[in-house]
């Protein structure tokens, strides 16, 4: 009868291991969506890449209205003493003047060897990978929460398997203390070494515990918020592992050169630089504008005769209306030496067009090794899964038959713990191997830019 307990208990370990149950938490439930949200929302350099997106298409409406004409106006009015020309005779005068002026004027560029255009082309690509560099931004927050949270899951988990081998261990110790009372033990040291077999497991329980613990505080670090000691976690589906992730590390790869936000954004961010360098190389080259001028004014000086010969001040209306001119013109500029500004930032530009194509490859170079590795991370994780799966098995059954012949008093306690330890050691490794297979498998997800929660 006793030994049917303890094979229910047992049962019971591993039936909570198999459903993934959850300890219940008193305070607040976190869902995976909804930690994904708040990191999101408050990490400092997604928003930082949200503003340099904002800058960017600041600076392609700019380059696209660098196409538009200037255009500008001035009024001035100017009070004179004395002798001066009167700006609206020409003539010299003796008296206080009061000159009035208006100006409109505007200009565009015709031609500057096409930079202009390529401007616009270097900045509209500049743009996409800014949002580019957005997105890659929330895919790093997105995949660190995803891993964090299935830590906890994992720590949750493997606290509940601790919790249980303690919870079978108290009651072996229980039962050897009434033995120990009844003189029916086997050997003297059976108590004590129960007892023994009895702290370690409650250590077992306590580096649990702090390793839960540790794995909540960084998901909440990670999502920029106070720490919630009691805060709970819902369980997602980790069950089911089937080891076909269904692609291989080059078809990762290749699904990532077209789908991964952060090689988007070093391509983009390259052939920025490459049309960066055509605008810099038009600026060399002759440029050509057009440019118009209107203008009028008034002075209190402007006056006519009569016909009796007698001087009248002509009005402010007639004087604007009178004295209005306008020109139109076309220059050409030719840069013939600039202190060798322009050419020394053609070939600065050049260099970041380098760089930036460096930059790409090398972004290339650790996304397929990093496949790699996640790749066989887990593949290794899954094997590993497998053979637990295999050793919880047989451990499972060999401690079965010890707890018989221990019960019966025909083995000792320490062969007894061993099986025990064997049995519980393999349980929390199955444990941390299936979340290994799991986190690294959301990892090529990852990278294939199809990050899901299930």
């Amino acid at each position: 009868m006793r030994f049917s307990k303890y094979i229910l208990t047992f049962l019971l370990i591993t039936g909570s291991i198999l459903a993934n149950a959850q300890v219940a938490d008193t305070g607040t439930m976190f869902s995976l969506q909804k930690c994904l949200d708040i990191a999101i929302k408050n990490n400092l350099q997604v928003k930082q890449s949200g503003l340099n997106a904002e800058s960017t298409r600041i600076d392609l409406r700019q380059s696209k209205e660098n196409l538009l004409p200037s255009i500008s106006g001035s009024a001035s009015r100017t009070f004179y003493n004395g002798r001066g020309i009167s700006p609206v005779t020409n003539a010299y005068v003796n008296q206080s003047q009061t000159n009035d002026s208006y100006n409109l004027n505007g200009s565009m560029t015709l031609f500057n060897g096409f930079a202009l255009q390529n401007a616009i082309k270097s900045a509209s690509l500049a743009y996409q990978a800014g949002k580019m560099n957005f997105q890659a931004a929330k895919d790093v927050v997105t995949v660190n929460v995803i891993t964090g949270y299935l830590a906890i899951l994992d720590n949750k988990e493997i606290l509940s398997a601790s919790k249980s081998q303690l919870a079978v261990q108290r009651e072996t110790v229980d039962r050897m203390v009434i033995l120990e009372k009844e003189g029916a033990n086997k050997a003297a040291s059976d108590l004590t070494d129960q007892q023994g077999q009895l702290a370690t497991n409650q250590v077992a329980v306590v580096n649990a515990q702090n390793s839960l613990d540790a794995s909540k505080l960084n998901l909440f670090q990670l999502m920029n918020i106070p720490y919630q000691p009691d805060a709970g976690f819902q369980g997602i589906n980790a069950e089911n592992l089937t080891g076909d992730y269904g692609a291989d590390p080059n078809q990762v790869y290749q699904t990532a050169l077209q789908q991964f936000a952060a090689i988007k954004a070093a391509a983009l961010t390259r052939q920025s630089a490459e049309k960066n360098v055509n605008a810099l190389r038009g600026a060399l080259l002759p440029s050509i504008t057009l440019g118009g001028n209107l203008q009028t004014a008034y002075s209190n000086t402007g006056a006519q005769q009569d016909s009796s010969g007698a001087s009248h001040s002509i009005a402010y209306r007639d004087q604007l209306k009178n004295n209005y001119n306008s020109s139109v013109g076309i220059g050409l500029n030719i840069p013939i030496f600039t202190n060798g500004i322009k050419r020394n930032t053609l070939a600065k530009a050049k260099i970041n067009a380098l760089y930036q194509r460096d930059v790409e490859e090398n972004t290339k170079i650790v996304l397929k090794q990093n496949i790699e590795q996640a790749y066989y991370n887990m593949t290794a994780a899954y094997k590993k899964y497998q053979a637990l799966t295999e050793q919880v098995r047989v451990y499972t059954e060999s401690y079965r038959i010890y707890k018989l012949r221990f019960d019966a008093g025909v083995l000792t306690s320490v062969d007894f713990i061993i099986a025990k330890n064997n049995l519980d050691a393999a349980t929390v490794n199955m444990i941390s191997a299936k979340y290994d297979y799991f986190i690294d498998s959301k990892i090529l997800d990852y990278y294939q830019g199809k990050l899901s929660l299930q």
